[in-house]
C-alpha cells in the first residue's frame, strides 16, 4: 500500500482519537493528480473483481459509516462506477422494520452478505447499533431484550457486549472467507455545515436535506465520543478501520479506492485452472469449430 494511505488505518494497536486525525489530508495530492489516479485504481478494480468472482473463495464486504454529508453516496458512485454490477450489491440500512426487530441486531445485516466471487457494500451497517443506538440508547428499548425495559438499565456492560457480539461477528465471516473494509468518512463540522447550506440553497439537492439532520448536527460531541469508542473496541488486524479524511471528496474517492484495490491484490486471486480432461475438450471443440 502506498505510505500516503498507510497512516489512514487503525487495527487495534494503538489507541484512536478522532481530535487527532486531519479531516482535510490530501497526501500530497492535488485535485487534477487525484482524479487521474482514480481512474487507473477503477480499471485495476475491475480487473481484480473479475478474479474475485471466478475464484469463487473470497467475497469482500464494504462497510461506509459517516455523519450526515460525509460523502457516502457519492463515494459509493464514484468509486464503484467501474464495478461489473452482476458482481455487486448495494444495501442501505435505516430503521429497522417491525420483523427485523423480532430478530437479534445482527440478523437483517447477516441476511445482505455477499456470496463467495461477489463485493456487498453497506451504505451504513451493523455500526449503527452502537452508533446511533448509542446517542439514543431510546432506541435500544425497541428491541425488547428481557432485562432492558428502561434505557436506565442500559449499563456500561451492555456496550461491552454488543462490541464483543461485532467483533465475534466479523471473527467469523473472515474465517469463512468474506473480507471486510470499513471505512469511517471523517468530516469536519466546518465541512458539513457548507454541505447542508449547498442542499438548502440548490433547489435540485433540496431533497438530500431533513429538518432531522440539524437535529443530530447538535449531538456532534456525542457521535464523535460513540464513533471514537466504536472504532477503538472492533479495529483488528483482519478486520480494521480506515479513518479516510472526508472534507475533500476527490481525496477520500481515491482513498477508497486505493485500498480496495490493495486489499483484493493482497488476496493472491486467480482465474482457476481446467484440468487435462477440461483442456482437452477444449481443443476438441475448437477443432470442431474451425472445421466448420
Amino acid at each position: 500500500m502506498k505510505n500516503e494511505f498507510k497512516g489512514l488505518i487503525i487495527q487495534g494497536d494503538k489507541k484512536f482519537s478522532i481530535k487527532n486525525t486531519k479531516t482535510d489530508y490530501t497526501g500530497g495530492y492535488n485535485k487534477e493528480k487525484a482524479k487521474d489516479a482514480l481512474v487507473h485504481s477503477k480499471i485495476e478494480v475491475n480487473h481484480l473483481q473479475e478474479k474475485l468472482y471466478a475464484s469463487n473463495t473470497h467475497s469482500l464486504l464494504i462497510i461506509f459509516q459517516a455523519m450526515d454529508a460525509a460523502g457516502k453516496d457519492s463515494a459509493i458512485e464514484h468509486v464503484m462506477s467501474g464495478l461489473n454490477p452482476q458482481g455487486c450489491q448495494v444495501f442501505s440500512f435505516k430503521t429497522p422494520t417491525s420483523e427485523e426487530y423480532e430478530h437479534d441486531f445482527l440478523w437483517r445485516h447477516y441476511k445482505a452478505l455477499p456470496e463467495r466471487g461477489r463485493i456487498g457494500i453497506h451504505n451504513r451497517s451493523h455500526y449503527e447499533n452502537v452508533l446511533v443506538c448509542k446517542v439514543h440508547p431510546e432506541y435500544i428499548l425497541s428491541e425488547s431484550l428481557p432485562g432492558y425495559d428502561k434505557v436506565e438499565k442500559i449499563s456500561k456492560d451492555f456496550w461491552k457486549q454488543r462490541y464483543q457480539s461485532i467483533r465475534n461477528f466479523e471473527e467469523h465471516l473472515t474465517a469463512n472467507g468474506t473480507v471486510i473494509l470499513k471505512f469511517f468518512l471523517n468530516v469536519s463540522k466546518d465541512e458539513q455545515k457548507l454541505r447542508f447550506l449547498e442542499r438548502i440553497d440548490d433547489p435540485t439537492k433540496n431533497w438530500k436535506f431533513s429538518s432531522g439532520d440539524i437535529k443530530e448536527r447538535a449531538l456532534w460531541d456525542e457521535y464523535m465520543k460513540a464513533y471514537e469508542d466504536a472504532i477503538n473496541e472492533t479495529a483488528t488486524k483482519d478486520s480494521p478501520w480506515h479513518i479516510i479524511p472526508a472534507d475533500k471528496k476527490w481525496f477520500a474517492r481515491l482513498a477508497i479506492s486505493e485500498i480496495i484495490e490493495d486489499k483484493l491484490k493482497s488476496l493472491n486471486l486467480k482465474f482457476p485452472v481446467l484440468g487435462e480432461d477440461e483442456q482437452g475438450k477444449l481443443i476438441e471443440t475448437k477443432t470442431a469449430l474451425l472445421g466448420e
